[in-house]
């Protein structure tokens, strides 16, 4: 009986670690759970970078426990950005990804991650007993935060964006108006670098913290998590 080759079907093999998508999910849950009581929970609220030393003071004194829940939250949502961030980096590694755009992502994510510990450190400094009623300390701690949690939030972010984004379009891994939202967001990241000189270009922060989130959720969630194995020959 001659023996004949006979190709075998290829397995598919699943991503072993945390849903991405869901991950996001919490992260922009925890976030905006953080924003509310400084936002919208009571006046007065957050105030902008421009505003007066003595305007900071009276919130950091008056809003002591709100600022408290938010660095609760927003500590926690770095963590959970953190682990998306390690995810999605090895998942688009077992995709086959060998792009350094992941490694690029990875350097991203993790320093929108230190950089927003530091915002909430220096958040939770504003709020111990006598810091608002030192002259001139609440806006060097105030400044520190806006710095790491403004640009130093979406500068980093922007890579992760556009880290995952482009190697994403070219081996077709996600819908192209994922990578393209990616694309236009990342280059918004890299743009509010501008803020350090040019305050009036603050608005490029939201606008790449926000739509964001809509990404990494729609990213997580859409990325492939199986793959299939290269073919193997058998024979009988």
């Amino acid at each position: 009986m001659s023996a004949g080759n006979v190709e075998v079907a290829a397995p598919r093999m699943r991503h072993q670690g945390p849903p991405a998508g869901v991950l996001a999910v919490v992260y922009t849950v925890l976030f905006l759970i953080g924003l509310w009581p400084v936002m919208l929970g009571g006046k007065p609220s957050f105030p902008a970078p421009w505003e007066s030393a003595s305007t900071m003071a009276v919130f950091f004194a008056t809003r002591a426990h709100a600022v408290q829940v938010c660095v609760f939250f927003q500590f926690g949502a770095m963590v959970v950005l953190g682990i998306f961030t390690a995810s999605v980096v090895n998942q688009m590694r077992f995709l086959g990804v060998r792009a350094a755009g992941v490694n690029i992502a990875l350097f991203g994510g993790l320093g929108t991650v230190f950089d927003g510990f530091a915002a909430a450190f220096a958040g939770w400094a504003m709020i111990q007993g006598g810091v608002a009623q030192i002259p001139g300390l609440t806006p060097v701690f105030y400044n520190l935060s806006f710095a790491a949690g403004g640009p130093g939030f979406s500068v980093p972010m922007g890579l992760l964006m556009l880290g995952i984004s482009i190697p994403a379009m070219f081996m077709k891994l996600l819908p192209k108006w994922v990578t393209v939202l990616g694309m236009v967001l990342g280059v918004c990241g890299e743009l509010s670098w501008l803020t350090f000189l040019f305050p009036h270009a603050v608005f490029l922060i939201p606008l790449t913290r926000f739509p964001g989130m809509v990404w990494m959720i729609a990213a997580g969630f859409l990325l492939p998590r199986t793959v299939k194995r290269q073919p193997v020959a058998g024979s009988w």
